[in-house]
């Protein structure tokens, strides 16, 4: 079977199965603490993907108790230090960029060939599309072997969030490739964000097996593949209280691997030239600067 026929029936594979159903299971699953199994399941993890625990604040798989706790581990102090200049924007994870780019027209690039519109990125929210709709992005994909931990790619105060009820259809490379409009298709939530030189906002795309997203904000409920209750869910919400939150800050969380998308007005992201799909990017590391 050829690459794209087998991308194909991967995807048309996905239409079918259980997917929520399959989430849920999967996340049940990885917070079961089954003490020495959980722990040989970890090391079998670390080994078959080769897993740099160096940077972990816990680098041995005993210090576990389940593999969630595992998936969502925190760095050691230290471990990523943020280069200097507060102008300059870094890598909101750990993880492979997708696609990364200038905005055009609205819309913005999935994969090589493939694009979406920003504003069914944003659930038909049409005055902020309009807000991101000539600046720029980079989708960052989080595999499991990922740090899964999200974080501020510059400072900025959370302003609005938008959750949007949705699919999980895989986020891997096949399906990225072979369904258009995925990022619309699937469960995300939106946070924009007012920062000192322009506005940002930061979307975090569930996915099949992603038990849930985490988001450290005032309104940090996990959003754990099902709808909220109405009045959170599609429709965009102000948030008055928030603080700034500074460059490098813990954003959210995946408890499993996912896609964050990184969007920024006209102003605030000059990309350096030499990104370019496929880059392996560590959270922390320069992405760009204020223009």
């Amino acid at each position: 079977m050829s690459r794209t026929l087998a991308r194909r029936a991967f995807v048309a594979l996905q239409f079918v199965l259980p997917k929520a159903i399959l989430s849920h299971a999967v996340g049940w699953l990885t917070r079961r603490e089954w003490g020495p199994l959980t722990r040989l399941a970890i090391v079998a993890f670390i080994r078959a993907f080769r897993v740099d625990m160096s940077d972990a604040r816990e680098p041995s798989a005993a210090a576990y108790r389940s593999f969630n706790a595992f998936f969502t581990r925190a760095l050691r102090d230290g471990a990523r230090p943020l280069p200097n200049g507060l102008d300059v924007v870094v890598a909101p994870a750990d993880g492979r960029i997708s696609a990364c780019g200038q905005l055009a027209g609205g819309t913005l690039l999935q994969a090589k060939g493939v694009s979406y519109s920003l504003l069914d990125l944003f659930d038909g929210d049409a005055a902020l599309a309009a807000r991101f709709a000539a600046g720029s992005f980079c989708t960052v994909y989080l595999a499991p072997y990922n740090y899964h931990r999200v974080h501020m790619p510059t400072g900025g105060r959370a302003v609005a969030l938008r959750y949007v009820p949705g699919a999980l259809f895989s986020v891997n490379a096949a399906t990225t490739q072979g369904l258009r409009g995925l990022f619309c298709r699937n469960e995300r939530a939106v946070v924009v964000f007012e920062g000192a030189r322009g506005d940002f906002a930061l979307v975090m795309v569930g996915a099949m097996n992603v038990g849930s997203i985490e988001l450290c904000t005032p309104l940090a409920q996990p959003f754990a593949n099902r709808p909220l209750a109405n009045w959170l869910a599609r429709r965009t919400h102000a948030l008055e209280e928030s603080a700034t939150m500074e460059r490098g800050a813990e954003f959210g969380r995946f408890n499993m691997g996912s896609t964050v998308i990184l969007l920024a007005t006209p102003g605030l992201l000059r990309l350096d030239p030499a990104l370019a799909p496929g880059d392996v990017l560590r959270m922390g590391q320069r992405i760009g600067c204020a223009s």
